[in-house]
Formats: structure tokens, C-alpha cells, sequence
């Protein structure tokens, strides 16, 4: 018997992002917390250890910040998730709250840096590209940068003087350049390693008078670091002995850059000297470290959990930061590894088990992005499958990062064949090997994922008992024309052009091509407001399989590109399990 409540107060316990807090005033914090059920922004004041609410809205909030006085907290304002909005502040100490900058229109948010004197730099991103605009406080903003190809503002100096962005500008948003320009638009330097070859920008030193910003390269094939300085002309590359892939940011001091290493799906932090060069590793539990920031007395404090172990927000110095009211999340069962050779090379699988022996009923449950891979860090999803008896096998294909750039960048020309090549060669061991029942297999993902659920299950018919795709790409040709301009020329870069340059590729990537070989029924779920995979496309799909005959249910909820709302999660979490189960006759 499945205890229902065990699974659902993964969902429901409350949980809280890392602190960010203000450079000038490290006392002040603002962090994420469902607390109340839904998704929301609050300030923590260190000194009183007083907590407070700021933001309160029926879908909830996720993007907010602090500015570096610690006087004003910045959060983005969409309507009902479609991320379309604009930037709203309010005190830290509360009172009203208002847009930050009144004379921008709303648009879909590309960035966004203040400076300790009010001046602001946003990127705004639109159907006609990127637009950046400077905006000084108590004057009207005016354009920094505009282009059609996609652009992100990454950072400001400390001293005001520079604005660094990431661009496309030469047709590719996957393998972005740099460029730093000063506040009146004259460009100080670009930074470029060529095709295939992305820079990413990270942060400007957090010290008085030093203009280096902290970049990510991947000349040697995985992103690694270095430190320009777009000033003088230098370029500094942190060369580490460390496997895998890494990022950094600063310490507030600029002596050294505090390191995320992240090898085979576990992550580690160290501190390098940037004197010296020694490396220092610091002392954290086996799992995954969701973000970690270095505090001005030296301390480290980082997000932390496993996929046995709830997440807790830490401290190097042994205690626990900032703890949610309520009782934690139950515990759930630590992930195995497992590598399987695929026609592209080896694949890292992570498996979850229920008790007692297989074959089990076995999910593949298929992460998004589709630069973006599966860890071992908690999640309510996989604790759920596994109390309801099933198996779950996440699979990190290619196209997934952190196993280096030539794994990430395989399927470019041919996305969502390739992913799927991976994912049978997991499904094919896994029915070999024991682990799971070839009759009762479920493919199942979030957007990116959603997408290679329903490619999978017309394109692989045989493979597939159950289908449940969520938030989905459905039918490319339409999602292009309908998605929001940054994924268009994502997409571009990922096809290697836009349906009128490539529509062979297109078509043959496109869910809705194969929607005749479907056999196996499948629920799919949708945000009314989703700009990332667009009803209209969805809705493409659910006609054809009904015009076809094909057996299938659909889940619609009034959102986004997915809901901040804890008790719409668990409802979906219900709709999916139950919709398996009732078509592997296990109710």
C-alpha cells in the first residue's frame, strides 16, 4: 500500500533557496522559499534574523535579487507564467512596491545588473532581438546595445564602468561571444575563440578599482575558467587537475575564486588562491551543490542535497544557514550509476530502486534543456515513482552538459534522433540486465524531455508501454513561429538554421511527423501561457491523435512553462502516476 502522504510532503515541505545578499551590506539576504505554498520572494536580515514576505501572487515569483546597497530588492513581474513582464522593486524594510524603470516596456527578461548608485543596466529581450538598456537613477533610460541575435548583460563593474555582455551576434546563441562596452555604448574589447567555441560570462571582480571579469571557456573541449581584463588586454586562464567540468565566482575580497566542480553527476567546491595557485578543496558531503557563495568573513555557504537527503542550505562553518519552518522532507533512496555503451560513447544512467527485486515497472524519466543534465540531488518526482513500486532510470544523453562540449554538442543537425539513440541503448540494457519489465516501460519528460517523449514514442513505438509528455515541444514548425525570439535562434543554432533554411530537418525532428506510429497512450500536459513550448503547437498534436484514433488524455493548468504552485505540482505528480498505472494495470 502507497502511503500517499510520504510522497506528497516531499512536495509540501517547505524549502529555501541560497541567500543572496548585498555586497555593501552582507547582513541583508533575499532567497526563494515556498513557505507558503507557493513559490516567493523574501528578505532575511542576518542582524534581527526577522524574515519577511515580499512578494505574494497567485502563480508565484522565481526571479528576484538584491542591489548592492541592500536598500532595494529587484523581482520580475510576469503574468501568470508566461515570463513576459517587467522589473518591479520594493524596499527591503517593505512599504510599496513599483516598475524600477516605468519607461520600459515589457518584454522577456535578458539580464540584469545595478550598481551600488541606483544605475541599473536591463536587457530586454523582444520578437525584434535584444535591447540593453542603461538606466540612470532619476533620468530615463537610454539604449546601450541592440541586435537582432540574441544577448544577454552579464555584469557591471564595480565601479559603474563597464557592462559586460554575452552575444550571438555571429548566428550562434549556443557558442556565445564576449564583449565589454563602457555606459555610453564605446565597446572596450571583444573576446571571441571562434566557431563551436562558446564564452560565457560570469562576474566582474567584487573589488574598488579592479575591472577583470570572470569568464567561461571551452578551448580544451569543457568549460573551464579564465579572467580577462577587457581593459588592458590580458587574458588569464585557471588551469585546474580537476576532471569533469567547472565554473567560479569570486570571493568578496577578489583573493580568490571560491570553484564548483561537477564530475559523473556529484559536485565539490575548492578555493583557489589566485596569488599562488594553490587549490584548496572544501569539505562537503557527497551530492549535489545547487549554488555557493563565499561570505566576507571566509565562510562558505552553499545549497546542498542528495537524492537520499532533502536539501539543506549549509555553512563551512558546520552550521546549518537558513532552515524552512516545518518538518523536512522525508528521505527517499540513494541513486545508483550505471554506464552503457551508446553509439556516440559511453552513457551515465542514474537509477532509483524500489525494495525487493526486478524486473520492475521502470520509468525513463528525461531531463530538459536539453543543455542540462541529471544529478544526484533530491527530487519529490523520483521519490514518488519509487514509493509506487517503479524503477526510474534518468538518462544523461548527449546533448546534456557535463561531460564536456563534444558530448553536449552531438546532436546539433540532427536534435532529438540523437537523444534518443542514448535512450534506447539505456532502455535495452535495462530490460537486459534484469532491472526493468520490458511490458510496463513509461517514457516520460519536462519540456525538452516532453519533447523526447513524444519523438520517442512515435519513432521507437515498440520500446514504449506509456507515454506521459509534459510541457512539450510537439510540432517544431509551430513551436518555432510561436516561441519567444531567445529559443528561435536557439533553435537556429541548434538545426543549423531557421524551417525556411533546414525544413528537412525540422520535419524529421518534429513529434507530430511520426504521430501515426504511436501506439502506446500517453497523457500530455500543458501550460496555457507556456512561451517556451506554445499551446497552439501542442494543440496541433492532441488533434491528430484524435483524429487518428490514438488513446491519449490531456492535462491543461493555468501557467507557464511549468507552475510555482506546490499543490498544482502534486496534482500533476498524481495525474502522471495514475495515468501509468492504470495502463500497466497496476491500480
Amino acid at each position: 500500500m502507497v502511503d500517499d502522504e510520504r510522497w506528497k510532503a516531499r512536495f509540501r515541505a517547505a524549502r529555501v533557496s541560497l541567500p543572496s545578499w548585498a555586497h555593501d551590506a552582507p547582513h541583508r539576504s533575499v532567497y526563494r522559499s515556498n513557505t507558503t505554498g507557493t513559490w516567493e520572494i523574501y528578505t532575511w536580515d542576518r542582524t534581527t534574523d526577522e524574515r519577511r514576505q515580499v512578494t505574494d501572487r497567485p502563480n508565484g515569483t522565481w526571479i528576484g535579487g538584491i542591489d548592492p546597497t541592500g536598500e532595494w530588492i529587484w523581482w520580475f513581474a510576469d503574468t501568470d507564467g508566461d515570463e513576459f513582464g517587467v522589473w518591479r522593486r520594493q524596499r527591503f524594510g517593505g512599504g510599496e512596491d513599483a516598475p524600477a524603470v516605468p519607461a520600459l516596456e515589457p518584454s522577456y527578461p535578458a539580464g540584469l545588473a545595478v550598481g551600488s548608485s541606483g544605475l541599473a543596466v536591463i536587457a530586454r529581450s523582444t520578437d525584434g532581438g535584444t535591447t540593453i538598456h542603461v538606466c540612470p537613477p532619476g533620468a530615463d533610460p537610454y539604449v546601450l546595445y541592440s541586435h537582432a541575435e540574441d544577448a544577454y548583460a552579464i555584469d557591471l563593474s564595480e565601479d559603474e564602468a563597464l557592462v559586460a555582455i554575452n552575444h550571438s551576434e555571429h548566428g550562434d546563441s549556443r557558442h556565445m561571444a564576449l564583449r565589454v562596452v563602457r555606459a555610453d555604448g564605446e565597446t572596450v574589447a571583444d573576446l571571441w575563440d571562434g566557431p563551436g567555441k562558446g564564452l560565457g560570462g560570469l562576474s566582474f571582480s567584487p573589488v574598488a578599482g579592479d575591472q577583470r571579469l570572470l569568464v567561461e571557456h571551452e578551448r580544451r573541449g569543457r568549460p573551464e575558467l579564465l579572467i580577462w581584463n577587457p581593459v588592458g588586454g590580458d587574458v588569464q586562464e585557471v588551469v585546474l587537475d580537476l576532471p569533469g567540468e567547472v565554473g567560479a565566482n569570486w570571493y568578496p575580497d577578489g583573493s580568490a575564486l571560491l570553484v564548483s566542480h561537477s564530475h559523473h553527476a556529484r559536485d565539490e567546491l575548492y578555493r583557489y588562491d589566485l596569488a599562488s595557485g594553490a587549490l584548496e578543496r572544501i569539505d562537503t558531503p557527497p551530492g549535489t551543490i545547487g549554488s555557493a557563495t563565499a561570505r566576507p568573513d571566509g565562510t562558505v555557504e552553499f545549497s546542498w542535497s542528495s537524492s537520499a537527503s532533502p536539501p539543506v542550505i549549509r555553512s563551512t562553518s558546520g552550521a546549518v544557514v537558513l532552515a524552512p519552518p516545518g518538518p523536512p522532507a522525508p528521505e527517499s533512496v540513494p541513486v545508483e550509476d550505471a554506464w552503457v555503451t551508446g553509439l556516440g560513447g559511453d552513457i551515465h544512467a542514474l537509477v532509483s530502486k524500489p525494495a525487493g527485486s526486478g524486473p520492475y515497472p521502470t520509468v525513463f524519466d528525461v531531463h530538459g534543456g536539453p543543455t542540462a543534465y541529471d544529478d544526484d540531488s533530491f527530487s519529490p518526482d523520483t521519490a514518488a515513482w519509487v514509493d509506487h513500486g517503479f524503477a526510474v532510470v534518468r538518462v544523461n544523453y548527449r546533448g546534456s552538459t557535463g561531460y564536456g562540449s563534444t558530448w553536449r554538442d552531438a546532436i546539433e543537425g540532427r536534435p532529438g534522433l540523437t537523444e534518443l539513440e542514448d535512450i534506447k541503448a539505456v532502455r535495452d540494457w535495462a530490460v537486459s540486465s534484469g532491472l526493468a519489465d520490458p511490458s510496463r516501460l513509461v517514457l516520460t519528460g519536462g519540456s525538452w524531455g516532453g519533447y523526447l517523449t513524444l519523438l520517442g514514442i512515435g519513432t521507437q513505438p515498440d520500446d514504449w508501454s506509456v507515454a506521459v509528455g509534459i510541457v512539450p515541444v510537439a510540432d517544431y514548425l509551430a513551436a518555432y513561429e510561436d516561441e519567444m525570439e531567445a529559443l528561435q535562434a536557439f533553435d537556429r543554432s541548434l538545426f543549423g538554421g531557421s524551417p525556411a533554411d533546414v525544413p528537412e530537418r525540422y520535419t524529421a525532428s518534429s513529434p507530430i511527423t511520426y504521430v501515426e506510429q504511436v501506439t502506446a497512450p500517453v497523457l500530455v500536459m500543458a501550460g496555457e501561457n507556456d512561451p517556451r513550448c506554445p499551446i497552439r503547437q501542442i494543440e496541433n498534436y492532441l488533434t491528430r491523435l484524435r483524429e487518428l484514433g490514438k488513446e491519449h488524455e490531456v492535462y491543461r493548468y493555468d501557467a507557464g512553462h511549468g507552475s510555482l504552485v506546490v499543490e498544482e505540482r502534486i496534482r500533476q505528480m498524481a495525474a502522471t502516476i495514475d495515468f501509468a498505472r492504470k495502463h500497466l494495470d497496476m491500480t
